[in-house]
């Protein structure tokens, strides 16, 4: 007997939401080229996910006038005086101070548009690492949180560092939302094991690669174009784990599997990611007022798959590539796997955190100041250049308050001192890929495999000489310091 509502699952205490969230990214792929859905039909689109159990929304606060629609929903239920549907959306800044009145401004758009007083989880994408006023940004909405604005906090396309960093911070994460499906299994490894351990859970999305993973692309041939934004991005999926024949080679496992349980590609392709043990949800989305396949979704909550299930699909697997890195990393570096392609542009757009400036009476020499009180108190740069020469002084996870960041965490610590070089050097014209030497210092040297693994996510492409100390002592309550020297193109 095929299930009648989806499954459900508490993503947090008294926050119970659908197994299979409803997402409106295909809002904004819809609204291409000024003209806006109408609100109250996109409601009524909504409103029938919701009626067939499909009641948990996600959205972000640029996806065109998905806010809105949802907000117009959300009215309708509160005026009917029954249960209300989840709504998460998605809060992504531009990398700058993020200031308290920042911060609540941008949440308080997001509550206007959805017609809300509590928004049940926000999710907070940031664009570049180097800049570390994430940190600040998530601070500030706990403390929204602690107010009642927010219900839950979570995150999105976050990597295992970056979510370590904040756990270390105290920071109350709920969630993470990454891309995690068949084709990209890059959250089934360390990012599932770290939330795993720290309880969060993950929110997938991609599960069905813009629709690519159905029968509709079965044996059929590589297509010159694609038509809307969705299925553009997960073609870079497919590109990049080895072309349109492994992809059909893993279409093909999915096939033979579903053939055995009698349902579809897509619904076998769900049950995968919802069968991983970190998985809350998965998120497929919905172009409102076009179609909907909420009946053959129902069936990937029928069945489950046993181990000869597993190991065909894992067989097919084995015929792809992995794609390189952790979550988020699409948005972040090569290879940009977006709908807009290469975002390298975009990101160095975004204002640097540090400026270089002359060093008077020096010329050719330019030095970077991080803002420590030290700095000038001690005499010395962060970092100085001297033609195509970068020297980093030993740096260690300290805010622009002057606090140590993850205390006694040395791994928090790694990461987040890599991110002040990364963006030490990129005010002068370098990158972490310039780097040729590194020395670590650590107050004990027991600490070392935490610290030399994130060193080697940092640079294990690059690899620099590196020489690791253990100290009597560090200066401050600090577990680890690192010092870098880069040789940079000439003319960069």
């Amino acid at each position: 007997m095929p299930p009648t509502r989806p499954s459900r699952t508490e993503l947090a205490p008294g926050l119970s939401i659908s197994r299979m969230v409803t997402g409106l990214w295909q809002v904004a792929d819809m609204e291409r080229g000024s003209q806006t859905l109408d609100p109250q039909a996109g409601a009524d689109a909504l409103a029938a996910y919701a009626a067939a159990g499909f009641d948990t929304f996600d959205m972000a606060d640029h996806y065109g006038s998905a806010e809105i629609i949802a907000g117009t929903l959300l009215a309708r239920e509160r005026a009917a005086g029954g249960q209300r549907s989840a709504a998460f959306t998605k809060w992504c800044p531009v990398p700058g101070p993020m200031t308290a009145d920042v911060v609540r401004a941008g949440v308080e758009r997001s509550l206007t548009r959805l017609g809300v007083s509590t928004i049940d989880l926000l999710q907070f994408h940031w664009w570049t690492f180097e800049h570390p006023a994430y940190l600040d940004a998530m601070k500030a909405l706990a403390k929204l949180r602690e107010e009642g604005l927010i219900r839950q906090l979570g995150v999105t396309n976050f990597d295992t560092d970056h979510l370590h960093v904040l756990i270390g911070e105290g920071v109350p994460i709920v969630s993470n939302q990454v891309s995690f499906s068949v084709l990209d299994r890059r959250a089934a490894k360390d990012m599932s094991a770290f939330c795993l351990a720290h309880g969060i859970r993950l929110l997938a999305y991609g599960t069905l690669a813009g629709g690519l993973v159905s029968e509709r692309w079965l044996g059929q041939p590589e297509p010159d174009a694609l038509s809307d934004w969705s299925k553009m991005k997960y073609k870079r999926f497919v590109d990049a784990i080895g072309g349109w024949a492994a992809f059909q080679r893993i279409l093909q496992a999915l096939q033979a599997v579903a053939a055995r349980h009698g349902v579809s590609i897509a619904n076998v392709a769900t049950r995968w990611v919802l069968e991983q043990p970190a998985v809350a949800a998965v998120i497929v989305g919905a172009r409102l007022g076009e179609g909907e396949h909420r009946a053959d979704n129902l069936n990937s909550f029928g069945f489950a798959l046993d181990a000869a299930d597993h190991a065909a699909l894992d067989e097919a697997f084995r015929g792809a590539r992995r794609l390189p890195g952790d979550c988020g990393d699409e948005y972040r570096k090569p290879p940009f796997l977006t709908a807009s392609g290469d975002l390298s542009h975009h990101l160095a757009s975004v204002e640097k955190v540090y400026r270089a400036v002359p060093v008077e009476g020096r010329p050719g020499r330019l030095r970077v100041d991080t803002g420590s009180v030290w700095e000038g108190i001690c005499g010395y740069s962060r970092a100085v250049r001297i033609g195509e020469r970068i020297l980093v002084s030993g740096t260690t996870a300290t805010n622009a308050a002057g606090e140590a960041v993850c205390p006694d965490d040395p791994a928090g610590q790694a990461v987040f001192i890599l991110d002040k070089i990364a963006a030490s050097l990129a005010a002068l014209g370098g990158s972490l890929a310039d780097i040729v030497r590194t020395r670590v210092y650590l107050k004990n040297a027991d600490e070392w495999e935490p610290v030399s693994r994130v060193h080697g996510r940092y640079l294990g492409e690059v690899r620099p000489v590196n020489t690791l100390f253990e100290v009597a002592r560090l200066v401050g309550p600090y577990r680890v310091e690192i010092e870098a020297e880069a040789i940079v193109d000439p003319g960069a």
